[in-house]
């Protein structure tokens, strides 16, 4: 019998790093947005199995800015779980809207996000030929340009 899964608020002091890793490959670029961010963790028997970071932005709104899953776990509902989570402590603190971005080549994330709700608003081109010093391959393809999202917590 396996332990149940559950979710707490962790201390970004005490954030797991190769979690955060997962979803994003430049610590310089976690570190720049981790400790003014919430960040939520999915466990079993104190092991985190998953991570949400919810970073906030202009008045109303927050974005989540790492989703990431331990490979081992992914495919079975944790990144969801995550990101409902995410999506009730936004509506709790009272924002407005939730945004989310990815890679062009995140195709399983995509369908996720759109799935519970988010929109396509708009892509960054070259996002990531910019931003990272090494190219990113997902899926076989190059992750190039960025794709953002909203969630309209009013809604």
């Amino acid at each position: 019998m396996t332990a149940p899964l559950f979710l707490r608020e962790l201390d970004p002091a005490h954030a797991p790093w190769p979690l955060l890793l997962l979803a994003d490959p430049s610590r310089e670029q976690v570190e720049g947005y981790l400790q003014r961010s919430r960040l939520l963790g999915i466990f079993d028997t104190g092991r985190a199995l998953g991570v949400v970071v919810i970073t906030p932005r202009e008045q109303g709104t927050a974005e989540i800015s790492n989703l990431a899953v331990d490979e081992a776990w992914q495919g079975r509902g944790l990144g969801r779980r995550l990101l409902e989570a995410a999506i009730r402590q936004a509506r709790t603190d009272g924002l407005l809207r939730l945004t989310i971005a990815t890679g062009n080549s995140s195709l399983a994330q995509l369908g996720l996000y759109q799935r519970v709700g988010f929109r396509i608003v708009g892509i960054e081109v070259d996002h990531f030929v910019r931003h990272y010093p090494e190219p990113i391959y997902e899926n076989g393809i190059q992750c190039r340009d960025q794709i953002r999202l909203v969630l309209d917590l009013s809604a």
